[in-house]
């Protein structure tokens, strides 16, 4: 364990020292697999960029070189209003007719000229109240005696404040030309001045009695790239070298308000604002900028840069209504000190995130490795991990991750969570034009993913006890050919997922779910090209969806897989091509009837086909569409009430094995079969009606 001081007020008459204290941990590396076939988002493990915060081994020169004054010539402008540069705070600068020396006990005194201390310190009696009147004290230090008060606007980067002395006011107001912070294009070392003195403004009116940090118009970059620790431990830690924030303290900010990074090269990962072992804490408004267009990246993909903002065992956290623009390496990162299984370890408690933008923001908008109670709700995220004119889209590529570090004991097999997440809720927001997807929950447990506007995909691996419910996904153009829902995953530690009541329009494929323990229910799904695939599928139960799509389309599919224990029932399914299409699922898998399709409606004359198949169970269905079966083994259709009119009610060829045909009520008109039996090999078939 290490103490940090963290960085001083550089105000030459402000010296109060404030402390905080970091300790070390050292992440690992997990193996991890690719489970759905896109881009694998662990081989970019966003741990390895937060865990880098607390990796004894990277030192002060990892950070890479301070940017140039070349580097300043690229930094972006905003678009934003114009503002006035004095900071808005009217002050008579007259020089006061009379002092402080006359002032006596529990006095009050209006300050509407500019008295000059001349660099002296004044002692002011207990229980006086100094106010703001349009004037200004400066050049000096007020030492209050005892429970003095004074207006947070008398307060400025050239009076000193000692004593026992509390704001007036618990709402301060900063004016940037009250204190000394340079707004616009600055030299690094500048910048790094700047994150000083304003984080250390916060933490000073925190000491009298602030509750709420008011900023309006300010532009301003922070240099949080560079060690300022004076201890012997030099390594850098990315969210105490950030812009931090005290306990029990809202930072309120405006449209107006623009705090960015400094541009910069080299450093593994860093952030912008630091919300570190505090609690209470409340981020409103403010545009938060990154260099993601303006600093230089090591190689393509580099797993590099700035979160605009890292959250690192916070308690009762909110923000609301910010904007996380052009992070270079991400938007928000939410994290923990220390591991699961270590003493320090101190988990992220009850974050709520609401009503914020991402946008343009690399490899991705919301990075969560470690936490639990956390509420995403009603925000928008933009054109997550796209390219951008400097920079190429990162790895992960997914608006929102979930994404603890964990692995096995490769003597005992033991599960060991390094990092862990866990009631999640993320709703009511709207997502478009990530590069991979919405959400990507790759190891979670308790997630709720529900009532969202999503145009890419949302998908969960190794969760349990997670839903994707009542969302509403809309194909782009770029997003029409992917699925909208990707779930499932292999192990003891997936079960009781649910992918329920969402609204699914124009995808290539709508929902594929692999491995086990999974309920797909309630769906409504459009004029996608597949409804529902399973793959590797295990304890899976799929009912009461509805699929539609005029112009072609499948309904449920199993290709080249097995499937155990999986039931279909009470789908409603009008496709044009095929509403069940079963290949080569079980194939000498030897599963008897693992596969059951039951109770289902096939409303168009699409023919279901189960071929180079074993272990189906076809019962109970109603179809407009003829069956196939082809090649198969342990095939059961039963208890059917099939009526095309364009095909053979059911037509049996190849080579068949223990096919059952019986009880099924078969209607078909013209020159078509209700049972053309093209087969070889042993079908048994009994009690069936033809009209």
């Amino acid at each position: 364990m290490q103490t940090n001081t963290p960085k001083l007020l550089l105000f030459s008459t402000l010296f109060l020292l404030l402390t905080q204290v970091s300790f070390v941990s050292c992440a690992k590396d997990e193996a991890f697999i690719d489970l759905v076939g896109l881009e694998d988002p662990t081989s970019t493990d966003d741990d390895t960029t937060t865990d880098v915060e607390d990796s004894d081994n990277q030192t002060s020169e990892d950070n890479g070189s301070d940017t140039t004054d070349n580097n300043q010539n690229t930094q972006e402008t905003y678009d934003g209003p114009d503002f006035d540069s004095s900071g808005g705070l009217s002050v008579n600068e007259t020089p006061c007719d009379y002092s402080l020396s006359d002032l006596t006990s529990n006095a009050t005194l209006e300050i509407d000229c500019q008295l000059n201390l001349g660099g002296q310190t004044v002692s002011i009696p207990s229980g006086v109240t100094l106010k703001y009147n349009g004037g200004e004290i400066i050049n000096g230090t007020l030492d209050f005696m005892g429970q003095g008060t004074i207006d947070g606007n008398l307060l400025n980067k050239d009076l000193g404040i000692e004593g026992d002395v509390q704001l007036s006011d618990p709402v301060f107001q900063f004016y940037p030309n009250r204190w000394d912070i340079v707004q616009g294009q600055v030299s690094s070392d500048r910048a790094l001045t700047n994150n000083a003195n304003f984080e250390g403004l916060m933490f000073f009116v925190k000491e009298l009695g602030a509750t709420t940090f008011l900023v309006d118009n300010f532009d301003a970059y922070f240099e949080v790239t560079k060690v300022t620790s004076t201890t012997t431990n030099q390594n850098f830690y990315p969210s105490l070298e950030a812009v931090n924030i005290p306990s029990d303290f809202t930072l309120s900010m405006t449209d107006n308000t623009f705090l960015r990074v400094y541009p910069t090269s080299g450093a593994t990962a860093a952030a912008l604002i630091g919300i570190r072992e505090v609690e209470n804490v409340t981020v409103q408004g403010g545009v938060l900028v990154g260099d993601r267009d303006n600093r230089s990246y090591s190689r393509d993909n580099a797993e590099e840069g700035a979160h605009l903002m890292t959250i690192r065992s916070g308690k009762n956290i909110l923000l609301d209504g910010v904007k996380f623009t052009k992070g270079s390496l991400g938007g928000l990162n939410i994290n923990s000190v220390g591991h699961t299984f270590e003493p320090n370890y101190d988990p992220t408690n009850n974050v709520a995130v609401r009503s914020c933008i991402f946008d343009s923001n690399r490899m991705m908008s919301i990075a969560l490795t470690d936490g639990n109670n956390i509420d995403i709700d009603s925000n928008t995220f933009l054109n997550n991990a796209q390219p951008s004119s400097n920079s190429d889209g990162g790895v992960v590529g997914f608006a929102i991750n979930l994404e603890p570090v964990r692995t096995r004991d490769s003597s005992t097999n033991e599960l060991i969570e390094y990092q862990k997440v866990h009631d999640v809720t993320i709703r009511n927001n709207v997502e478009r034009g990530s590069r991979e997807g919405s959400i990507i929950v790759f190891i979670g447990q308790r997630i709720v993913i529900e009532n969202n506007d999503f145009e890419t995909s949302a998908s969960y691996s190794l969760a349990s006890d997670t839903q994707i419910r009542n969302n509403r996904f809309t194909a782009s153009s770029t997003s029409a050919n992917k699925p909208a829902i990707i779930v499932g995953g292999p192990g003891e530690t997936v079960f009781n997922n649910v992918v329920s009541g969402n609204t699914i329009e124009g995808y290539g494929l709508a929902i594929a779910t692999y491995y086990k323990d999974i309920q797909i229910r309630g769906n409504i799904i459009n004029n996608c090209n597949s409804g529902i695939q399973f793959k590797d599928a295990e304890d899976l139960v799929i009912s009461d969806n509805k699929i539609t799509n005029a112009s072609g389309g499948r309904g449920i599919s199993g290709q080249i897989t097995t499937g155990n224990n999986v039931l279909i029932q009470n789908n409603d399914i009008d496709v044009k091509n095929n509403a069940i299409y079963f290949v080569q699922l079980n194939l000498d898998a030897g599963l008897g009837n693992s596969v059951e399709v039951s109770g289902n409606n096939f409303m168009s004359s699409a023919t279901s086909v189960i071929s180079s198949s074993s272990g189906i169970k076809y019962s109970n269905n109603i179809s407009k569409g003829g069956v196939q079966v082809i090649n198969a083994a342990d095939v059961e259709l039963s208890s059917n009430s099939i009526a095309p009119t364009n095909a053979h009610g059911i037509h049996l060829k190849g080579n068949l094995s223990g096919a059952t045909i019986r009880d099924n009520n078969i209607d078909v008109s013209g020159s078509y079969a209700c049972i053309q039996d093209e087969s070889t090999g042993s079908v048994s078939k009994s009690n069936n009606t033809c009209q």
